[in-house]
């Protein structure tokens, strides 16, 4: 399995703060942003991995993490000239995943639970989808889902009145075939390619699974959200790449 970390985006919640660089090297805890999903998929065994951001901070970005011998992975690097959306910046990887089935995290996602059982779970499922929920006091603001037993009956994109409270986090599971759903979406009324139009198709397919996310999760897109992303990360243990330090 490869991986891919959608990093792109103004970031223009956090402004000020994003004035002059990439929303995802701000510090969480004690490391970027961006390290948290790198790490969690390195502990879940995936090292082949994607980082889609762009053009503006692209230079940072890769300074940050390199080639990614640093974390014991194999760091690539793709530019989303425009913002079009997580299913369009989804879309740059397909020559990168190969055909291979992927793990995709959007790169303000940052949760406690470690990926290896849900990638477990999703490989025994034999390909299609796999989404992780997290119920949330607020689940307007994310894509929501509703569920009967062990399927997903239906996802609506931030809701104004939402029928569950569970949040479709940033964290997804795809075989090959996402991108040539992504071909047949259209822009939203925002102009970009929703990735829960993606995950929508799939279930019209039947082959759209889920799994709850367990232990804390949090994106990190808003003040409010970044502090607690930061001060629950502060919490956990985790085990950081040793950069030797520049004189």
């Amino acid at each position: 399995m490869k991986g891919v970390i959608l990093a792109g985006g103004k970031g223009s919640r956090l402004f000020p703060l994003t004035k002059v660089t990439n929303k995802h090297l701000l510090p969480v805890g004690n490391a970027p942003m961006i390290w948290h999903p790198a790490w969690k998929m390195k502990q879940a065994g995936i090292e082949e991995i994607l980082i889609v951001t762009g053009t503006e901070h692209m230079g940072d970005v890769v300074r940050c993490l390199g080639s990614g011998k640093d974390f014991g992975c194999r760091f690539s690097y793709k530019v989303q000239d425009e913002a079009g959306g997580i299913a369009q910046a989804l879309s740059l990887g397909e020559n990168f995943a190969g055909g291979e089935e992927m793990c995709v995290i959007l790169g303000d996602n940052l949760f406690q639970e470690e990926l290896g059982p849900q990638v477990q779970a999703y490989a025994a499922q034999g390909g299609g989808a796999r989404i992780l929920l997290k119920a949330v006091p607020d689940p307007h603001r994310f894509g929501v889902a509703q569920v009967a037993g062990d399927r997903v009956i239906d996802i609506q994109e931030k809701p104004t009145e939402a029928k569950s409270d569970l949040a479709v986090t940033g964290i997804y599971f795809y075989d090959r075939d996402v991108f040539d759903i992504i071909r047949t979406i259209r822009p939203s009324r925002r102009g970009e390619l929703e990735i829960t139009d993606v995950n929508n198709a799939y279930l019209q397919r039947g082959k759209l699974s889920f799994g709850m996310l367990r232990g804390w999760w949090s994106d990190a897109g808003t003040f409010p959200s970044l502090a607690r992303a930061g001060e629950l990360a502060t919490q956990e243990p985790m085990p950081f790449p040793d950069i030797p330090r520049e004189d």
